[in-house]
């Protein structure tokens, strides 16, 4: 297979214009991206051909994200993987998708995180981190550190 074009299929389910445009413009060199709006475009779409990996908002209007993480698995047999994501913590939610089989993200993170999903030699079986417990390794800390103040002959 030519190096330009993508390894995997990804079917993302956005409500959000925006936020579609945005995690397809991350993912864009290594998945090609199918974006749905709607949880009945998206699980219309499940039902057909399998996807490498299902990216879904937990918040689909009157359905709920989780909904196509257990449809993905009864139509693909385990296949396909899942992501589910939210704009806020939400920590039954992240637990819940990860008895699912999905992995949970938060949406400032996700587009960083499908490229290390994308990039994986393999993933784990399941997502074992802790929902309640974020990942603060590339946040930004901000403020002063003791090393950035001047020394005094106060301080000698």
């Amino acid at each position: 297979m030519p190096e330009s074009l993508p390894r995997f299929t990804l079917l993302l389910v956005e409500p959000s214009e925006v936020s579609r445009d945005i995690i397809r413009a991350a993912v864009a060199p290594l998945a090609q991206v199918e974006a749905h709006a709607n949880f009945a475009d998206a699980r219309r779409r499940l039902a057909g051909t399998p996807v490498d990996f299902l990216v879904t908002n937990v918040r689909l209007g009157a359905y709920n994200g989780l909904h196509l993480v257990y449809l993905a698995a009864s139509f693909n047999r385990g296949s396909t993987r899942a992501i589910v994501y939210s704009d806020q913590l939400e920590v039954g939610l992240g637990r819940e998708a990860q008895l699912a089989g999905a992995f949970y993200e938060l949406r400032a993170s996700l587009p960083a995180a499908l490229i290390s999903y994308l990039q994986a030699a393999t993933l784990p079986p399941h997502d074992r981190r802790n929902p309640s417990v974020r990942d603060r390794r590339a946040t930004f800390r901000g403020g002063r550190r003791g090393s950035d103040l001047p020394l005094t002959s106060a301080s000698h």
